[in-house]
Formats: structure tokens, C-alpha cells, sequence
């Protein structure tokens, strides 16, 4: 090892509070501190705790409550790491800071968006809360592709389609650390289910993972750069994620070149073996069987050059994302935040983000001169609903409602349906003064009826929680609302469907509804932004980032792998001890609408999918091939108000192989009558196979324009040449 003369680490480690002192190169600095360190300090970074006392580990004096502390060494100047969840927001932890905190929508809601720039200053917005309540370091964003719809986290990523999920979580990280917080890329990898997850195996070959979920990873960390990537629960083809050296080591740092550190998810470590396997960092050590990063890393540091090796390696991974994300300079400064300011970004990402699913005959609008407005379940007379788990956000004051799951859970307020205010009722009547509103619970369907039949419309808020610990059984309303809402459409022609929902849903009653309205969980002000599109005062532009299968037999796996066969503990997941296979050999890489195009099935609702007020025309399609595909067209708003749309570019063939892969999107907003032109750069590993290697066959590669997955436009090709290249 070549020594640093000790005035060049003094030089590099010292004096680095100074906010107004300028980045120097993060690799030397860290190299440097690591090297000044000594085998105490050594495994001091390697660990941290959750600091909440739970299973009796003390608490760190500077801690903040909250997911993690990761301790500093003042001797180095190297700060403290205080961690807390997660991508929506700064985490409610229970109530134990008696703070609150602005709840971003749901993951699901950000992604039907499909807008980067936006999702960006989502990021910033929380990272700056995060920043100004203590803590340095964000355990979000979380980009699981939608394997299993019925995943209970379903509500927190960000789609099916691994280029719009990595481009968005790309987004989401540049936002969070021009916050000087780390953001943390989540769960790596595979993460599709709860059902029995810290210890299912996922058995997937190298194609299908380098192809689908693993290319949003890498694309989110290509775009983003994430101080850190936390490794998952699940196994892999028979190893831990966070104990994988296919993941971590060979794909993550080797062939992705990947600088930042890995962390462990809290309670995911196997042993001290995972240190070789990739592992950096391991979380909420008190959960885990041992505090195996601490003494016994130390011990076998000491013993064993491999893991002297990995143990610098690990700090200077950890030094390295300190440095570059500016934590030491930056330290954060906890001060007041503007909660209104910050609502109207949540507020803007949730109008963006409605999806409007069906307008019968221009149902939607609501004009002004409705009279009689009847307003529906879903607790729609306090709040939105929020998805539970880790990532719960609450706002000053915490829930409007919170509803016990009872029995033994009763005490996990992370799993408690919770209901954010403002109340969507009180935003309905805001945009309709004149009209006479009322509201029913839904609990009787005749009350629910009766009101109905004596009202101009009816809007019925329809909920399907969603939370980390449990996965849906199925893809119905629970409690009945499926029948709620037949009858009320049955009494009412003129009966419109808000769904807050963490993902797909079947719809036994569409074709009796008016409207139906994919609201998801969305957020602070999301009562607001529900009713500016009821009302037309914002005009719909979300499409979906998942498909809407039209029943469960036309997924993969129509039933949900473990649900009959694993024990559930308290949260649902599985008892440890129990085994789990699930096999994603069954679609590979064809993930969601890559599935329903290879299968040719129907959906409900397509990937892509998604009505406006306006209209949309695209024509002129025309491509030019280089390394890569160039695509260029033009956008018209052919309809009679602004609005925005999303042109979506699919490749549909690829020499002479049918396929579905989106290729390119664009989010714009155009005036009526106005047309732009758009040009659009296709990322070559969208045309490629893997084969130890991206590769591109030589022939003809089929594109198509349209605003859905389902609804394309003439097929235009181009020819490539062969070409080969790694990672």
C-alpha cells in the first residue's frame, strides 16, 4: 500500500466543516481518511443501530429518533450518519420526534407522472426536510420493478417498465442529494413480494435480471449516482441479497463500476461472510443475530488479509459518498420548514399524477351548475388515504384517521391505515359553493342508494390499502365496495369512481360507471388535486406505470406464490425457518405489459394508458440509426384546451423477433392547436439481448408511436449492425 506522507492527510481529512471550503476529489479524501484511521475506527462505520432502544441497544446521545445512526469519528471530522425513511417523505417513526413532515404521493402516483423533472424536485423538496430535521442520509427511493402487483409495497415504486422506473429514480436521487442527504437506491434486488421475503428464493437467470429489473437499477444509478444501494431481504438463486456476491460484487461494483456503499436492509445480514460477498455496511444491527460488522469484523480483519482488504475498502466506500454528497461541509442544520410551500410540490405531483381511467360521455369535467353532489365512502369526509409500513409519512398533527388492523398489531402504528387530511370533501365543496353536498360513509348500501338516486352525481372514493408486511390476496375492493359500487351506479347513471389505491385493481363495474379516476395515495394536499380534475380546474395528463390486468389469471403467477403454503409471523410476512421458491424463469425479462404483449392478452388497462379533456395527435415518425436510434415526430394538441400528454415510443421488433419494450417518453404541455416537434434518444440496451455482454443482432428493428402500450401507431424500421459491448 502506498503511504501518504502525513501533511498530504492532514491536507485531505482536515478542516472540513467549512461550508465555504470547495469540494476537493473524494476518492483521494477518502483514501486519505481511511488510511489515517486506526483498527478501532476501522469498524466503526461498518455498523449501525436503530436508535429507539429496541431489543436493548443503547441509544446514541446525538441519535435522532428515526430508521438509523451510523457514528461518526470526530477525531477525522467525519460526521455522524442519521438515517431516516424513506422515499415519500421523512417517516412518521410512530410519532416518537412529535413532528410532522410533507407526505409526497405514493411511488405509484410519482410514476404516473412520467415526469423526470418534476420527480427531481419531489426529491429535493423531502431531502431539504430531511436535512432541516437533523438527518443526513434518506433511505429512499425504492425501485422494485411491478412484478407482482399483489406486493404490498407495491404503492411505493415506481412501475413495471425498467426504463421509466430507473429514469424516475435517477430523478429522485438528484433530488435528494442536491441536498447534501444521501439518497439510498432500494432493494437491490428482486424485492417483488412480502409474502415470506426474508427468506424466499428467487431463482431468475442472468438475461432476465441483467434485461428487466437490474437495468433499472442501473439506470437509476447511472443517472442519480446514490451515495448508497440498500441490498434486500430475499435470496437470489440461493444466496442473501445482502450476502450475494452475483449482485454486489460482480454486477454492482464490478460491471457497473459502482463507488458508493452498500447497506444492508435492517435485520438482512447473515453473518460476517457477507463483508466478502459485497456487503459495506450493516443496519439496525441489534435486529440481525449478531453485531457481526463490529468485534467480529474487527477479528477477522486482523487474521485474514482478505478481509483487511475488504474492511478498507468498506470505509472507503462509506468516506467516498460522505465527501462526494458534501456532508461534512454541508452538515445539516435543523431550522423550520415551510410546510406550505412544500404541499404545493406534493400538490403538484399528485395533479400530475391522477390518472383519468374513463369519462362516458364527458362525464368529467363536473360542470358548475351541478346541484347535488353525493360524496361516497373512503372516508372521504376527513382524508386521502396513505400506504403503511416504513415509508408512512403523517403531517403535522399525524393522521386525520387511523385505522387499527386489531389484535396483536394493534400496537404497530406503522401498520395502521392511516388517512392524511385535507378531507376531499371539504375540497368538493371549496369548487362547488353552490351545490348542496352530502356525504355517506358507505357502510349500509341503501343509505348509500338512496343518497345517490336524489343527487346529479355520485362520487364514491373506493380504498385498497396497501403496507410493507402484507401482501393483497387478491386485486378486489376489500369490504365490499365492488358491490357499493354497482348498486350506487345502478341507482345513479351519472356515478364517478375515485380509486386510492397502491396499484391495480379489478373493476367488476366499469361499464356501469361514468368516470373512474386512479387517484393512488396522493399525498399531502391530494384531496386538493382530486378535486381540481373532477372539477376541470386541472385537466388529467398520468398515464400508467403499471398494467391493469383484467383478471388474476392472466399474470404469471395468478396466485401468489406462498400464500397458502407460509406461515405468517405477526406482520405477514413468514416465520423465519420456512423456505420459498419462486420462479420468474415462467416471463424472464417480459415484466408486466412486455407479458400481455408476448401472451397476446387484453388488459383491463394497459402499461402507458391514460385520458385527457383534449385530444393528442402524433405523426412523422422518422428514425436515424448510429451506435444507437434516434426517433424524432411531431405532437399536436388537436382539442380545444391545453393540456399535457406523454408520447411513448415502443420497439416492436427486433431482427425479426416480436417484442414490446418501451423505448423512449416525453412529457410536454401544449396549448390547443399547437404542435411541437419531439426527438428522442433510444438507450441501446433497450434493442439488446444479454449474453455476458449487451448484444445487438444485425437487422431490421421495428418502432411504433402511440399514447399506451396498447395503442400504437404504424410500425417504422431501421437497420442496425452488429455490435457487442459490456456493461
Amino acid at each position: 500500500m502506498r503511504i501518504l506522507a502525513p501533511s498530504l492527510i492532514l491536507s485531505l481529512i482536515g478542516a472540513c466543516g467549512a461550508s465555504a471550503q470547495p469540494a476537493q476529489d473524494p476518492d483521494k479524501r477518502a483514501a486519505a481518511t481511511e488510511q489515517a484511521m486506526t483498527d478501532t475506527e476501522r469498524t466503526i462505520l461498518t455498523w449501525g443501530v436503530m436508535p429507539n432502544g429496541m431489543l436493548g441497544a443503547k441509544i446514541p446521545a446525538e441519535s435522532i429518533p428515526g430508521a438509523g445512526y451510523v457514528a461518526g469519528i470526530p477525531r477525522l471530522n467525519v460526521p455522524a450518519l442519521k438515517e431516516t425513511d424513506a422515499s415519500l417523505g421523512v417517516a412518521y417513526a410512530g410519532g416518537k420526534r412529535k413532528d410532522g413532515a410533507t407526505a409526497l404521493p405514493s411511488g405509484m402516483a410519482m410514476a404516473s407522472t412520467w415526469n423526470p423533472a418534476l420527480i427531481e424536485r419531489g426529491g429535493a423538496m423531502i431531502g431539504g426536510e430531511a436535512r432541516a430535521k437533523g438527518f443526513n442520509v434518506l433511505l429512499g427511493p425504492g425501485i422494485n420493478l411491478g412484478r407482482e402487483p399483489r406486493n404490498g409495497r407495491t404503492f411505493e415504486y415506481m412501475g413495471e417498465d425498467p426504463l421509466l422506473a430507473g429514469v424516475l429514480g435517477g430523478a429522485a436521487i438528484r433530488g435528494i442529494q442536491s441536498q447534501h442527504v444521501i439518497a439510498t437506491l432500494k432493494h437491490f434486488a428482486l424485492n417483488n413480494q412480502e409474502t415470506g421475503r426474508q427468506f424466499l428464493d428467487v431463482r431468475i437467470g442472468d438475461a432476465a435480471a441483467r434485461e428487466s429489473e437490474l437495468l433499472a437499477f442501473k439506470i437509476a444509478v447511472e443517472q442519480g449516482q446514490p451515495g448508497s444501494v440498500m441490498c434486500a431481504y430475499n435470496k437470489v438463486n440461493g444466496d442473501e441479497a445482502c450476502s450475494n456476491d452475483y449482485l454486489l460484487n460482480k454486477v454492482l461494483k464490478q460491471d457497473w463500476g459502482y463507488k458508493g456503499f452498500v447497506m444492508s436492509d435492517w435485520g438482512a445480514v447473515p453473518g460476517v461472510e457477507a463483508a466478502l460477498a459485497g456487503l459495506d455496511q450493516q443496519s439496525g444491527a441489534q435486529i440481525d443475530a449478531a453485531y457481526f460488522f463490529r468485534d467480529a469484523l474487527k477479528d477477522k480483519a486482523t487474521a485474514d488479509p482478505r478481509y483487511a482488504a475488504r474492511v478498507a475498502d468498506m470505509n472507503r466506500r462509506i468516506l467516498r459518498s460522505i465527501y462526494a454528497i458534501g456532508l461534512d461541509r454541508f452538515p445539516p442544520v435543523i431550522e423550520p420548514i415551510d410546510f406550505k410551500a412544500n404541499a404545493l410540490v406534493a400538490e403538484e405531483t399528485a395533479r400530475e399524477g391522477i390518472v383519468l381511467l374513463r369519462n362516458r360521455a364527458g362525464a368529467l369535467p363536473l360542470a358548475g351548475t351541478v346541484k347535488r353532489i353525493a360524496v361516497i365512502g373512503g372516508y372521504a369526509n376527513s382524508g386521502v388515504l396513505s400506504g403503511g409500513g416504513s415509508s408512512q409519512v403523517q403531517g403535522e398533527g399525524g393522521p386525520a384517521v387511523a385505522v387499527s388492523l386489531g389484535g396483536e398489531i394493534a400496537s404497530v402504528q406503522a401498520l395502521e391505515q392511516s388517512y392524511q387530511a385535507p378531507s376531499p370533501l371539504k375540497a368538493i365543496k371549496s369548487l362547488a359553493p353552490d351545490a348542496t353536498t352530502i356525504y355517506r360513509n358507505g357502510d349500509y348500501i341503501t343509505d348509500a342508494v338512496t343518497a345517490a338516486r336524489q343527487a346529479d352525481v355520485a362520487i364514491i372514493f373506493a380504498t385498497q390499502w396497501q403496507t410493507e408486511g402484507l401482501d393483497l390476496p387478491d386485486l378486489s375492493l376489500p369490504h365490499g365496495q365492488d358491490a357499493l359500487i354497482a348498486a350506487v351506479a345502478a341507482a345513479n347513471p351519472n356515478t364517478i369512481v375515485v380509486l386510492e389505491s397502491g396499484g391495480p385493481v379489478l373493476m367488476p363495474w366499469l361499464d356501469k360507471t361514468a368516470a373512474v379516476v386512479a387517484a393512488w395515495y396522493p399525498g399531502a394536499r391530494g384531496a386538493d388535486a382530486i378535486a381540481s380534475v373532477l372539477f376541470g380546474k386541472t385537466n388529467p395528463s398520468g398515464r400508467l406505470p403499471m398494467t391493469f390486468p383484467a383478471s388474476l389469471d392472466q399474470l404469471p403467477r395468478p396466485k401468489l406464490d406462498g400464500s397458502d403454503t407460509v406461515e405468517p409471523n405477526i406482520a405477514g410476512m413468514g416465520k423465519p425457518g420456512q423456505t420459498l421458491n419462486v420462479d420468474y424463469g415462467i416471463e424472464e425479462s417480459d415484466v408486466g405489459y412486455r407479458w400481455f404483449a408476448r401472451q397476446g392478452i387484453t388488459p383491463l388497462f394497459p402499461f402507458g394508458y391514460g385520458l385527457s379533456y383534449t385530444t393528442f395527435a402524433y405523426s412523422g415518425l422518422s428514425l436515424s440509426a448510429g451506435k444507437s436510434v434516434t426517433a424524432s415526430f411531431s405532437v399536436t394538441n388537436s382539442g380545444s384546451r391545453a393540456g399535457a400528454t406523454v408520447p411513448q415510443l415502443y420497439l416492436v421488433s427486433a431482427a425479426g423477433t416480436a417484442l414490446q419494450r418501451l423505448a423512449g417518453f416525453s412529457k410536454l404541455s401544449l396549448a390547443p392547436g399547437e404542435t411541437r416537434r419531439v426527438q428522442l434518444s433510444v438507450d441501446p440496451r433497450i434493442m439488446a439481448r444479454w449474453d455476458k455482454g449487451w448484444t445487438i443482432a444485425a437487422g431490421a428493428y421495428g418502432f411504433a408511436l402511440g399514447d399506451s402500450a396498447a395503442a400504437l401507431g404504424s410500425v417504422q424500421t431501421v437497420r442496425l449492425g452488429a455490435r457487442r459491448w459490456k456493461d
